[in-house]
């Protein structure tokens, strides 16, 4: 589930009451994008709607909220211009509302939820009432006068993309870092071979080969697969295994053109089509970055899978 999910169930679960600060509507150039949001207590916050002169302004309502017990939610539109030394020029909306144990009703299905969902907010006769359904429906834009506004809605998806990546030398530690904080689920699987010096203090799961190969069997669908180990003979094994299966989203190869061009040809004497072919990305990364250096690599890497993996309605 989203970390902000659980942390508000967490918080409504104690008995400590949070504001959550979402922006539900943006037009324009501006900080973040809808959907972004901030989980404000009276001592700390975590989240950021892009920070500077909104986010504060953000917080301090989110907190004045919080003071209050007549009140359980709040809209508010914000221009980014002058009047808060930010020259943006967009226009955001935020919703700030409180979430508490009243709030168990759509937390706990949120948190439970296996496939994408709608998370809804109606408004109606003074109130809001969120809601977990099972298809967002339309929401009113940021051109909808705050009094006339009756219903937001962002879809919310549980599963973050899964990336498999096999090796652990110096590529394969720079991309372990490199995704930490990113939004993906990462898989760091490795031979035995593949624990050269500098890969001490590594975190990768430790297998056979025949145990990686059948780690690539075992993914689920639409996974992305990130291969750099010490062997080209086993490098081969498992991007062979991967265009086998057929139903992953990515399949990268560290190497050069050369090597690529090689791989080809045991490919295509192994049975796969252009098809298959097409769908390799060797080198990997994005283009505009040329270095070869570990670290600009995974910056590569990351750059790539965060532009094929990101939400077009974002």
């Amino acid at each position: 589930m989203p970390e902000w999910i659980g942390e508000a169930l967490a918080s409504a679960r104690r008995g400590e009451a949070l504001a959550m600060v979402t922006i539900v509507g943006a037009q324009g150039s501006t900080p973040r994008e809808m959907g972004a949001r901030m989980l404000v207590w009276p001592d700390r916050f975590t989240g950021t709607i892009g920070g500077g002169s909104l986010e504060r302004q953000g917080l301090d309502q989110a907190r004045r909220l919080l003071g209050q017990t007549s009140r359980r939610h709040a809209l508010q539109d914000y221009p980014l211009g002058p009047l808060l030394g930010q020259c943006c020029g967009g226009h955001v909306r935020l919703l700030v509302e409180r979430v508490d144990g009243e709030s168990l009703d759509w937390l706990e299905p949120a948190a439970a939820a296996r496939e994408p969902f709608a998370l809804t907010a109606t408004f109606e006769g003074g109130g809001m009432r969120r809601a977990v359904e099972a298809e967002a429906p339309p929401t009113d834009g940021p051109r909808v006068p705050i009094p006339e506004v009756r219903r937001v809605s962002e879809t919310i998806r549980p599963a973050l993309p899964r990336l498999v990546m096999f090796g652990a030398g110096h590529v394969a530690q720079a991309v372990a870092r490199a995704f930490a904080p990113l939004p993906f689920h990462l898989d760091w699987l490795a031979s035995r071979e593949d624990l050269r010096p500098e890969a001490s203090g590594t975190r990768a799961a430790i297998l056979s080969e025949d145990e990686l190969v059948e780690a690539v069997e075992a993914a689920p669908a639409d996974t992305l697969f990130a291969i750099f180990t010490h062997s080209h003979d086993l490098d081969y094994r498992l991007t062979r295994a991967v265009l086998a299966r057929g139903d992953f989203r990515y399949l990268g190869l560290i190497g050069s053109r050369t090597k690529r061009v090689r791989f080809e040809r045991r490919l295509r004497d192994d049975g796969a089509t252009d098809a298959d072919l097409a769908r390799l990305t060797c080198p990997i990364g994005i283009a505009e970055l040329k270095s070869k250096a570990p670290t600009v690599i995974a910056v590569a890497l990351a750059a790539e899978l965060l532009k094929l993996t990101e939400d077009p309605a974002e």
